[in-house]
């Protein structure tokens, strides 16, 4: 699933730039250009991030005054953002702001024509498949209110120009240029445009082409939380340096990073954001919060060097990598499925391939923070092993049941450390399928044990087995199909002793392959600019 967040993350692809930003009324920060009165400096407690304040800025605008204070500090903090990451400026960058009205055009635009629209399209069915957005969510005019809402500011890699919005409070300017201003220097080091989306276009249409999207699927993902994460950092470590707090930075001020991370998606002056699926907030946040602790973590064990060239040069290749940092720096090797031919079968069914990828640890603890709560998503998650899925297209579905669920069939293998863990997600899925299908009916009679559930729905079968320490979930195909596809796929995924490995490159270190439902939203939302969520 890591590809469907990350692919209706990635599948907007706005501006090339990275993104972050908060709600029409946005929490205050006190004024950048200032010291924070009464701060004493040389002790390491972070300054109140005065959280529940707003600005109230809906109709007010930056005055011409203010812009050209703006642009004047563009250089010095350029410097600094510079500095801090240890990244060189090879060329300027020129600095423009744009309206309310301006920015909602271009998404529109962006939204019309952008090849991500077909992939957004795509991972929204996947998504509500999933259970992860309800049957008739419109996911397309959300999106455009929520980022309209949420975006700050944005770098866009293609024309290397940086944007800030003539509408976001005048004190919050300085922090979100310097947070730009980092995706500036990373796109100057790396050629973003190459480095930051993978996936590649089309669908998969082999075998072969299945397994070569499994195997960097959450590759994009993981990029975005380095991106951001990075500029995350930066943005603490300039608001320190102008608060008081002249020359500490997070590595000195670790509460900082735990402060930022337990503020970011407070939505209680964010409308939209308030409204918004759980899976989109998550999505919107996880490359900003957990993308600046990942990032927090790396610098303070191993030093600006490696936290930022290093961490470009050799990013993390999976969610779970992200999540646990010190996986990624003892570079363990992370578990990935395989899909053996499953298209004969599929073909000689009536079924049309539609998308395939991982359920990385994101996904999981998503859909079991989603189905379950979020203490059973904690405890649950860090035992993940691997997960894969697959979706296919009715063939003779009408042209109406194709923009529905009523038209896909999902199959999804996931493994995990321990039983207790596989017993905990069986049941999960078990008790969310009354909450996501209705004429559901249990056909016990046809169970070949306490292990198994097979349920009638009006978008077909449903097959729900746990064996081990391995769960099966297969929706929409016929009974009979679906335990021919799961023999299959069990062979090639033994629990126990399966292969760990890492993702793979092509000969020019571009990453081929998106990322799950949940990571692939992540990547795609986090290319339109800065989230003012993540600022709290």
């Amino acid at each position: 699933m890591s590809k469907r967040l990350g692919a209706l993350v990635l599948a907007c692809g706005l501006y090339g730039g990275v993104a972050g930003a908060q709600a029409v009324e946005t929490p205050k920060t006190p004024n950048s250009s200032t010291p924070a009165s009464g701060a004493p400096k040389g002790v390491d407690t972070p300054p109140v991030l005065q959280s529940g304040q707003t600005s109230i800025a809906v109709d007010g605008k930056l005055t011409d005054a203010q812009k050209r204070d703006i642009e004047a500090s563009k250089e010095q903090i350029f410097q600094f953002v510079s500095k801090d990451s240890g990244l060189a400026i090879h060329t300027p960058v020129k600095l423009v702001f744009a309206t309310r009205d301006g920015v909602n055009r271009e998404l529109r635009t962006k939204f019309d024509e952008d090849k991500g629209n077909k992939r957004m399209e795509r991972s929204e069915l996947v998504l509500k498949k999933f259970g992860m957005l309800d049957r008739d969510f419109q996911l397309r005019p959300f999106l455009l209110s929520l980022l309209t809402e949420q975006i700050a500011g944005y770098y866009d890699n293609k024309t290397k120009q940086m944007t800030l919005l003539d509408w976001v409070p005048v004190d919050e300017q300085k922090p979100v240029l310097a947070h730009e201003l980092t995706h500036a220097l990373q796109d100057q080091r790396m050629n973003l445009r190459k480095w930051q989306d993978p996936e590649p276009d089309g669908l998969a249409k082999n075998v072969k082409e299945d397994n070569e999207h499994i195997a960097t699927d959450e590759a994009g993902t993981a990029r975005e939380a380095v991106l951001e994460g990075q500029a995350m950092v930066t943005f603490a470590d300039y608001y320190l340096d102008t608060h008081g707090f002249q020359g500490k930075t997070l590595k000195d001020v670790p509460q900082m990073a735990t402060m930022l991370a337990g503020g970011a998606g407070d939505s209680s002056d964010s409308p939209i954001l308030s409204r918004a699926p759980l899976v989109l907030q998550q999505a919107m946040l996880f490359p900003y919060r957990e993308g600046m602790l990942f990032e927090a973590s790396v610098v303070s064990q191993k030093g600006v060097q490696r936290g930022f060239a290093g961490v470009l040069d050799a990013p993390p290749s999976a969610s779970a990598q992200v999540l646990h940092p010190d996986t990624y720096l003892a570079k363990a090797l992370v578990p990935v499925l395989h899909l053996p031919d499953l298209h004969p079968t599929l073909k000689a069914k009536g079924w049309l391939p539609y998308d395939v990828g991982v359920m990385g640890e994101l996904d999981v603890r998503m859909t079991a923070e989603l189905f379950g709560g979020r203490p059973l998503a904690e405890a649950l998650a860090p035992n993940w092993a691997g997960g894969v899925y697959l979706a296919a297209q009715r063939k003779d579905a009408s042209e109406a049941d194709k923009k529905s669920t009523k038209s896909i069939g999902l199959l999804y293998l996931s493994h995990w450390k321990n039983e207790s863990s596989a017993q905990s997600f069986f049941t999960v899925f078990d008790q969310e399928f009354p909450r996501q299908y209705g004429g559901l009916q249990r056909r016990q009679a046809e169970e070949k044990d306490e292990n198994e559930r097979v349920y009638s729905t009006r978008e077909g079968d449903l097959l729900l087995v746990r064996a081990g320490s391995s769960v099966w979930v297969s929706e929409g195909f016929d009974l009979p199909t679906a335990r021919a596809m799961r023999e299959q796929v069990e062979a090639a995924n033994p629990a126990a002793g399966g292969p760990m490995m890492q993702a793979k490159r092509d000969a020019r270190d571009e990453m081929r392959g998106a990322s799950g439902p949940v990571t692939g939203l992540a990547s795609w939302i986090g290319e339109f600019g800065m989230m003012k969520a993540a600022l709290k």
